[in-house]
């Protein structure tokens, strides 16, 4: 039990930014073709279909670490231009835990009358139940505290994702805003006659990438970034991202580095010292496309004076591509990949 307080608390000082939100953490395994997991608007990009699923552990040797599970697949409705998509997730992190599932329509606008070009404008949105859980069957104290229940507690709710996003030819750029409506919560309120609690409804998140594909031989290079924000708290990260890619017999491969650095610092305590420590993580990524197959795999590392565990983020994705047509455009494009 006293584990489980103490890894609550370090999460929520250390690593807030990343993991303490509600619906689906944003990760990494966007780097992993996963696009979709982020955006409402990414929900058919290509002529066919996508499947992807993914699994992230973290401190392998901490019980009840932090761990999320997701499947999502999206494909186009014919020859037309809408797109449907759906995501089932699971996200647990010691007591606490979260089940959801989201639905996607997206609709994309080729822009032009050349069929080789790709200029293409594309809006998403995504409906979603969500059911958070807080487990207090473990919960002692030798003064009786009467926020406390001793039982599972769980709420459910329901909030909507929209997105937009503009390809052109390699370039590529993203918005979306999640979580948009404001949703009324009693996960902590089980005996709110007895002691209120302030319930915090805004969960509210912006996210923004921007990227470009350089090369068209075997190498190719894609430089980009994504940047979040949540609204209530005002807590900002970005996300500098770095991937090569080699087309080769069997498909293609690839690798890259992300470094994730937050605009704000959290203020810790050494002997005299203050200091303040801002989340920095370095997360190495490497896959291969092989057929309509593709896996992959990322290492996230925090670093800092102050970390709970030396141990890093494992996270796997597998997928497959259906319905998927010889390289439609002339470009290595992000949205005919």
């Amino acid at each position: 039990m006293k584990l489980r307080i103490l890894s609550f608390f370090t999460f929520i000082i250390f690593g807030a930014q990343v993991n303490a939100q509600e619906g689906i953490p944003v990760y990494f395994d966007y780097l992993a073709d996963n696009y979709y997991l982020v955006y409402p608007s990414m929900a058919g990009i290509g002529e066919g279909g996508k499947i992807r699923a993914t699994a992230r552990q973290q401190w392998f040797s901490v019980d009840e670490a932090p761990n999320l599970q997701t499947l999502n697949a999206h494909f186009r409705l014919g020859e037309s231009n809408s797109a449907i998509g759906v995501i089932v997730f699971n996200d647990a992190n010691g007591y606490h835990s979260q089940t959801g599932a989201k639905a996607t329509y997206a609709h994309h606008l080729k822009m032009g009358d050349d069929a080789r070009y790709l200029n293409q404008f594309s809006f998403g949105l995504s409906a979603g139940l969500l059911q958070s859980n807080l487990d207090e069957t473990e919960f002692r104290s030798i003064i009786q505290d009467p926020l406390v229940t001793g039982t599972n507690n769980s709420a459910s709710y329901f909030n909507v994702d929209f997105g937009f996003s503009y390809t052109k030819m390699e370039f590529y750029a993203h918005f979306a805003i999640l979580n948009l409506l404001e949703s009324g919560r009693n996960l902590y309120n089980a005996n709110v006659d007895i002691a209120p609690v302030i319930r915090i409804d805004n969960i509210r998140r912006y996210l923004f990438s921007v990227g470009h594909i350089f090369g068209r031989n075997e190498v190719q290079i894609e430089p980009s970034l994504l940047f979040q924000m949540t609204d209530f708290t005002q807590e900002k990260t970005i996300d500098f991202n770095l991937k090569l890619y080699k087309d080769v017999d069997f498909g293609r491969v690839w690798g890259g580095l992300s470094y994730r650095r937050s605009f704000d610092g959290t203020q810790f305590q050494s002997g005299t010292d203050l200091g303040e420590q801002r989340l920095q993580l370095f997360t190495p990524i490497a896959g291969a496309n092989i057929g309509n197959f593709m896996v992959s795999y990322n290492y996230s590392y925090q670093t800092g004076d102050i970390r709970f565990d030396s141990g890093g983020f494992h996270q796997i994705t597998v997928g497959y591509n259906f319905g998927q047509p010889e390289r439609k455009y002339d470009c290595y494009c992000p949205a005919s990949q």
